[in-house]
Parts: C-alpha cells; sequence; structure tokens
C-alpha cells in the first residue's frame, strides 16, 4: 500500500566519507577530504534554507577512483567533487535550481563497480 503523504525528505546526497589505510590497493574520499566537504554542504544548506534535503555522510560508495564522490536521490544522480566551489554549484543547481551539474556528474561507464 502507498503513502499518499509528502516524502519527508525530498532528496537524501549522501557523501562518501570512507577511509582507508594508505597501503590500501584502492583510493579513499576520506583522503581527499570528504568529510570537510560533506560538514560543508550541511552547513550550507543549513545557511541557504534548502529545505526538506538529508545530507548524510556515507561509508564507501565503490566508486572510489572516482572520489570523492556523492550521490543525490531519488534522481541516482552520481557526482564526483573536489572543493567548496563545486559543492556551492551542486546547490545552487542541483538542489535549488533542479538542473543537473553535468560537468562534475559521473556516467555509469565512469568506474565499474567491483
Amino acid at each position: 500500500m502507498m503513502n499518499s503523504e509528502p516524502l519527508f525528505y525530498q532528496r537524501h546526497i549522501f557523501v562518501c566519507t570512507h577511509s582507508r589505510t594508505s597501503e590500501h590497493s584502492r583510493p579513499c574520499c576520506a583522503s581527499l577530504a570528504s568529510d570537510d566537504l560533506h560538514i560543508y554542504m550541511k552547513k550550507r544548506c543549513k545557511e541557504l534554507k534548502v529545505r526538506r534535503v538529508r545530507v548524510n555522510s556515507s561509508g564507501c560508495l565503490n566508486r572510489c577512483e572516482c572520489g570523492p564522490v556523492m550521490v543525490i536521490y531519488p534522481e541516482g544522480v552520481w557526482y564526483s567533487f573536489s572543493c567548496k566551489e563545486d559543492i556551492d554549484e551542486v546547490i545552487q543547481s542541483h538542489l535549488i535550481g533542479n538542473r543537473i551539474v553535468t560537468h562534475l556528474q559521473l556516467s555509469n561507464n565512469d568506474i565499474k563497480p567491483h
């Protein structure tokens, strides 16, 4: 039975903050400051009063070689980002303007899941 109430959150953003040792064969998003950028994204969404959005820290999303990465649901849009300016662009364009940031977007072909 489907619930007719509006969704509690319109969007869920999962930001990979997974950490691995430097000896591991694959990179990790945490080594590329993803935790700081996750915190920045949460703060900016609150400051800009972006409503009905949940910015979550995530374990490994298995696209490590493209990291740091995030995925936004329900659209299922994946982004690779590297700085606060990238986060600002995703917030302004995708979350507020409903436009995908194509130059940060990952395609399904960017890396095969392991």
